[in-house]
């Protein structure tokens, strides 16, 4: 399974990278958004591709081409305006689902926000991010694609236990950014977790576990 990840050079895309390059079953492609970023990938033996989000959808297809699966995990990060929200973890959400439904590939994994999916369970200070999490993930329910939607609880720098909870309505709590990524990993040919979303947080059940029983 070839892997295009949307968002590679972020602090998950880049731990995801890392498990798919080192894995037997898949090979991977950065998706980035400029030239130094690219270079810095096919240095370290990763295939890399330009592409902006804020572009058109056709940039997205052509990033996209030739493979299997799309992992979401891009951000505009904390320290931009709703605007950029809206542009990127929206309608950037949206342009590459509608990207992979033209590129024909059908499995699509998003990286979204604890209880996105619950209006009343809104953080406030970052209401827009919610805003756009939640209609990015509908838009994605609503496709023909092979979906899988993880909400991580607050994410961490620290070392990952390989151990989480996943569910429904889980309290606000934390998660190490390497367990976020072992679980997309995980998740990619998991099939309990085929057109499923969850929350997830640090836990005391191995993520293989976790996901079987999805």
């Amino acid at each position: 399974m070839k892997v295009l990840v949307v968002g590679a050079n972020g602090q998950i895309g880049k731990q995801l990278i890392r498990l798919l390059k080192e894995s037997n079953g898949y090979t991977v492609r950065a998706m980035v958004r400029n030239e130094e970023q690219v270079q810095e990938f096919k240095q370290n033996g990763v295939e890399a591709v330009m592409a902006d989000l804020e572009g058109s959808v056709e940039d997205i297809v052509n990033a996209a081409s030739g493979c299997d699966a799309i992992v979401f995990t891009a951000g505009s990060g904390g320290h931009t305006g709703a605007d950029k929200t809206l542009l990127i973890d929206l309608d950037g959400a949206g342009k590459t689902i509608e990207a992979a439904e033209k590129a024909n590939i059908k499995r699509f994994v998003m990286v979204s926000a604890l209880q996105a999916q619950k209006r009343e369970n809104w953080n406030e200070k970052i209401k827009p991010y919610y805003v756009a999490k939640h209609y990015a993930d509908k838009t994605l329910m609503q496709s023909n694609l092979t979906y899988t939607i993880i909400r991580p609880g607050g994410l961490l720098n620290e070392p990952g236990t390989g151990k989480i909870t996943v569910g429904e309505n889980l309290t606000r709590m934390t998660i190490s950014r390497e367990d976020v990524a072992r679980t997309i990993f995980a998740c990619l040919k998991e099939e309990h977790t085929y057109n499923q979303s969850f929350d997830l947080v640090s836990g005391d059940e191995w993520i293989a576990d976790a996901l079987k029983k999805m």
